[in-house]
């Protein structure tokens, strides 16, 4: 005869329970063996996808961090893995190099530092773990694996110590699989750097290929410290199984999902937390690492609301909170890493994959325990008995719960009433669709916070970026290709510019584009975009407008673009998510020049496309393919030419005091309100050099 738990309406539904319901028997036995826990975590980077957070208002970007971070209240990360930035997109977005050209290191580019500090400082025991998806284009003459390859992750391993961050775990090249020898080259300097405490990571890549190679090569096997295999659970599947091979399980060596989810923050709770249970019940893996974090990027990228939570609104400062974070949180609240698996404790409920899973583990104090049972794919009620021996606590267990069936706050993470076991046996009715967490230990909360209701980034916009340190990135503007950062200006001007940083192409992760940057509400229709430009050198800029979806990869940008070159050739064209460039006109200007400041600008009105240099309509033509989006700046190239004082004003037909359209209105917050000279109105038309 099992207990019966101390709460009356527990005690109904166990005496509910049928001789015919599938029951379960559980012995957790603390001297049992298992496998090492190394945790589960989440990924900042491939990339971009934390761009947006840092520039949240600073009340709501803790309450973010906290649900993120802190124990005890969300997700409770126990690892966070940061992208060693390489100028290149790595799926939503360009993350920068710490090392542009060979020699010049700025340990402070980029946001990562900072995220990597607002997690550490909310939960101190967190560790860290970095991978390249690019590198600069001077690396190895253009080869990823190469001695600079090594000196590049050392330098950003110095950074991170710098900043005080210790880095436990390091990979190699994202998703390229490995190089043997290169592997072996870093193993050794790392350790003759110092740095033989950081784990190296083989091989980030999907599919079991570097176990084998490990298996027959004793060199490589001793080089790598830890297999980390990319979606073993299936790649946007339901994760209902998770693979590993012979010779990764010979190896003797951790196994991880060193990336997995790629799944909406809300709908792929369930597969989440099976990958996490099945990850160790199917195939032995240790840790888990969520891709990504957040999904903190513009709502017009490919992977938007893919991540544990989603903010893309630092303006209106709006964010949700998944139903991932508490799948994550129904097991990082309740283990810790360096606890032991206990493999007679883990298992499918009655043996059978489809009433669900469940792992136990116990602490590194030998006493406490935590059980996390899913039964995300069960469609009927079922009973778990639990026997607990061992040496392992026998006193009140505590139940949390998460309904993913039918999710709603009044059910998600949930603690319910306590069980008091009876001689250590215990008995549990489980509904289908639920995570249930049961634990011997106490400090587990769910977050109170709540977002502000979401709104749209209002114009005029306007931003000189004289506020910034050198170095940084300006606020909303997201790199998608290159480096643009705050730099000084240049020419004959004082102050402070935005410089693409990125001089020679990069090696890439995902197909080339041209460097380009975005920034703005992609709600926004009827708009004059102005911006200053600097050739630095012979080459073209670009301006973006009604810049709307983009697909993969980052040049298959849905927008139109107004093109220029120091010779004064220019044309207008129009990009699709398929990457299809069309021209819509073209021509030739007096020659701006290299090391002269000149303005650009594009309005929209309607199907109106205007372009601008130097407040000189270059020409004006209708096109209805876009009617909404963002602005952007950009290079055609990797030239490392310079922009300043953006602006984004109001676009409306003015009037005079009979009703007669005279002009183009503008609030502009450079020059202030006032009606420019109706274009279609000018003597003389277009320019003669237009080519339409």
């Amino acid at each position: 005869m099992f207990p019966i738990n101390k709460i009356s309406h527990l005690v109904i539904a166990l005496l509910a329970v049928s001789p015919k319901d599938t029951s379960t028997t559980l012995i957790v036995d603390g001297t049992a063996p298992g496998r090492i826990f190394d945790g589960v975590g989440a990924i900042s980077g491939g990339g971009g996808n934390s761009r947006l957070l840092i520039d949240y208002p600073a009340e709501q970007r803790s309450e973010i961090l906290d649900y993120l971070f802190m124990p005890g209240y969300g997700a409770n990360l126990q690892i966070l893995k940061i992208e060693a930035g390489g100028d290149a997109n790595s799926t939503d977005g360009a993350e920068p190099s710490i090392e542009h050209i060979p020699g010049a290191i700025d340990c402070n580019v980029g946001y990562e530092w900072w995220l990597m500090g607002e997690a550490q400082a909310r939960n101190p025991n967190i560790q860290f773990y970095a991978l390249a998806w690019a590198a600069p284009g001077w690396i190895g003459g253009g080869q990823f694996w190469s001695d600079d390859m090594i000196d590049y992750y050392l330098s950003w391993l110095s950074c991170a110590q710098q900043h005080g961050f210790t880095v436990s775990y390091i990979g190699g090249w994202n998703e390229k699989h490995f190089n043997k020898p290169w592997y072996e080259n870093f193993h050794a300097a790392l350790a003759a750097a110092g740095f033989g405490t950081v784990k190296l990571v083989g091989d980030d890549s999907v599919g079991w290929r570097v176990a084998d190679a490990m298996i027959s090569d004793p060199d490589f096997n001793a080089a790598v410290d830890i297999i980390g295999v990319h979606y073993p659970c299936g790649y946007h599947q339901p994760a209902t199984s998770c693979s590993t091979t012979e010779n990764a399980l010979a190896t003797g060596k951790q196994l991880w999902a060193s990336e997995n989810g790629s799944q909406d923050l809300n709908t792929g709770a369930a597969a989440l937390i099976r990958s996490v249970i099945r990850g160790y019940t199917d195939a032995q893996m240790t840790a888990y690492l969520n891709w990504p974090v957040i999904a903190a990027l513009y709502p017009n990228l490919p992977f938007h609301t893919v991540g544990l939570m989603v903010a893309s609104s630092p303006w209106s400062a709006a964010y949700s909170v998944g139903e991932s974070v508490w799948a994550t949180a129904h097991v990082t609240q309740f283990t810790q890493p360096g606890w032991q698996f206990i493999d007679a404790a883990s298992g499918y409920l009655d043996g059978v994959e489809s009433n669900g899973t469940y792992v136990t583990l116990k602490s590194t104090n030998n006493f406490d325990y935590s059980t996390i049972i899913e039964t995300t794919t069960a469609t009927t009620p079922q009973t778990v008995n639990i026997q607990v021996g061992g040496g392992l606590s026998t006193g009140i267990v505590h139940v949390w719960t998460t309904d993913l069936a039918s999710p709603q706050a009044a059910t998600t993470f949930v603690q319910g009433p306590d069980i008091i076991p009876m001689d250590g046996s215990y008995s549990l009715l489980l509904q289908p669709g639920y995570v249930y967490s049961l634990t011997t230990t106490t400090g587990q909360g769910k977050g109170t916070a709540t977002s502000p209701p979401a709104a749209g980034l209002p114009l005029p916009y306007a931003d000189d970026f004289e506020q910034y340190s050198v170095g940084s990135e300006a606020q909303y503007l997201s790199d998608m290709q290159g480096a643009f950062e705050v730099e000084p200006c240049d020419g004959d001007r004082g102050g402070q510019c935005i410089q693409q940083m990125a001089p020679t192409r990069p090696i890439e992760w995902q197909a080339d584009s041209e460097p380009f940057a975005l920034i703005g509400d992609t709600a926004w229709t009827d708009y004059r975009v102005n911006i200053d430009v600097l050739w630095e050198e012979s080459g073209t800029v670009e301006l973006l407008g009604r810049a709307n979806t983009q697909s993969r990869p980052q040049g298959h940008q849905a927008a139109y673009y107004f093109r220029i070159s120091d010779e004064g050739s220019w044309s207008i064209l129009k990009n699709t998510t398929s990457g299809v460039l069309t021209k819509l006109a073209s021509g030739t200007t007096l020659a701006p020049g290299v090391g002269y400041w000149h303005s650009m600008a594009m309005d929209f009105q309607g199907s109106n496309i205007t372009v601008y240099l130097d407040g000189t309509v270059l020409d004006s033509i209708s096109d209805t393919s876009y009617s909404a989006g963002q602005v952007g700046i950009g290079v055609v190239g990797y030239q490392t030419d310079q922009f300043d004082n953006l602006s984004v004003t109001r676009s409306r037909v003015c009037g005079d005091s009979a009703g007669v359209v005279v002009g183009d209105h503008h609030d502009d917050p450079w020059t202030g309100n006032g009606c420019l000279p109706k274009s279609s109105s000018r003597p003389g038309g277009f320019p003669a050099s237009a080519n339409r």
